[in-house]
């Protein structure tokens, strides 16, 4: 649920030149954070990511690294899940020297189901072991059900910023083929209790392309998102995930592949009545109301960023070095009982990596791909987007055109190609 950002990785690192990482059972080779990536760290904007591994009932779309209760059973709990969680962030102080934190983001799963003294905990985590810089960025998703006027008020007071919650869709019979448990007008009223609790800042999540999903539908969701008042949207076309419950049932054939074309059609009209009600795309899932309204953290990992994620299955990056926790809560907290980080794998990305990731990533925003990134044959290609029209040169910047942004993968394949 929520806002997808760059979930599935995170990372981090700071101050100790060349600390080495306790090496799990599941690395072949020491996990060693190299003095190239520690030296830049709290030079870069630096976030942190929480991620909360439960949900009261799982939603038949989603692949994330989220567990039910039955799932779990005895193994794991919220507050199993906490202690580890605060072994974690202490031991990513210890190792990036513990730089000031521009942005927070805690995600799932539902964090919601902690309630607001829980994530004012997680919050307080992350105060004790790092600090946040002046004016730092702290989100939360919340699922509306899971959320009350009492709830945003704890989450004000104890330091969130920024409010993010799971909509999906105004219809209820679309929201049954997801799977969501909300009722169609709790997101809206939520959003309204964040702003009543004094957060300025309030995203709602969409989903199109939903089997079923009609105009008129989409356009309900759009008009009750607008009726909230909120200053940022994230709309995201419905990807059937293998392994999911909704992909077994396209696969046997009880309910239709999402159309491209209808897909197509639903982002521009997504696109053209949140443009009239004055929330522009910054990047080609996301709207908001101005500049403030963006979601920082979300922006780190576009820019390439630094940010440690700290939770089962939560992803890191720090200066060119990426790494991943092994995913199951009961094993996360073990490692960090044992006093080891967690680290399920890693991978440290070469010169060409980086460059292909800020391609791919750049021609997303709406500040566009600098061309002077590009190499000679990729300035060509780029060329041949702009005469094609699905990008125009604004200040030496690669922007895509509306019609760009509905073919963006394929205007990434054509610059690397």
């Amino acid at each position: 649920m929520g806002e997808r950002g760059a979930k599935r990785g995170d990372w981090d690192t700071g101050g100790v030149s060349g600390s080495a990482v306790s090496t799990p059972a599941d690395l072949s080779t020491p996990f060693e954070l190299p003095d190239t990536a520690l030296r830049g760290v709290g030079k870069r904007p630096f976030g942190i990511y929480v991620h909360v591994p439960f949900c009261a009932t799982r939603c038949g779309y989603c692949d994330f690294n989220t567990y039910t209760a039955g799932e779990l059973g005895t193994s794991a709990s919220p507050q199993s899940w906490l202690d580890a969680l605060k072994r974690e962030l202490a031991q990513a102080a210890e190792i990036t020297g513990a730089p000031s934190v521009d942005t927070v983001f805690v995600g799932g799963g539902t964090p919601s189901l902690l309630g607001g003294d829980g994530l004012g905990e997680v919050l307080g985590a992350v105060k004790t072991s790092f600090g946040l810089a002046d004016g730092a960025e702290v989100t939360t998703e919340s699922n509306p059900e899971s959320t009350s006027p009492e709830f945003f008020a704890t989450l004000r007071a104890a330091g969130f910023t920024r409010i993010s919650l799971g909509m999906q869709s105004a219809a209820e019979h679309v929201l049954r083929v997801l799977d969501r448990t909300h009722t169609p007008g709790r997101p809206v009223a939520a959003a309204r209790e964040a702003r009543a609790a004094g957060f300025d800042h309030v995203n709602l999540d969409l989903i199109y392309g939903t089997p079923g999903e009609t105009d008129r539908d989409l356009d309900a969701s759009l008009d009750a998102v607008l009726d909230a008042g909120v200053d940022h949207v994230s709309a995201y076309a419905l990807i059937v995930e293998d392994g999911t419950a909704l992909a077994r049932k396209v696969r046997r054939g009880e309910l239709p592949s999402p159309d491209d074309d209808v897909l197509a059609s639903r982002y521009e009209r997504i696109d053209s009545r949140l443009a009239d009600a004055g929330l522009a795309w910054y990047e080609v899932s996301n709207w908001a109301s101005g500049e403030d309204s963006r979601c920082r953290h979300n922006l780190g990992y576009w820019d390439g960023g630094d940010w440690w994620g700290a939770g089962p299955g939560a992803h890191s990056h720090i200066g060119g070095v990426r790494w991943w926790n092994v995913k199951h809560p009961a094993r996360y907290a073990d490692r960090l009982s044992a006093g080891e980080l967690p680290v399920g794998g890693s991978e440290s990305l070469t010169a060409e990596d980086i460059h292909v990731e800020r391609v791919m990533l750049a021609i997303r925003l709406r500040t566009g791909l600098p061309l002077a990134d590009l190499r000679e044959s990729e300035r060509a290609a780029a060329e041949r987007v702009v005469a094609d029209g699905l990008a125009v040169v604004v200040s030496g910047h690669l922007v895509l055109t509306d019609r760009g942004r509905l073919l963006a993968d394929a205007v990434v394949r054509d610059i690397l190609d």
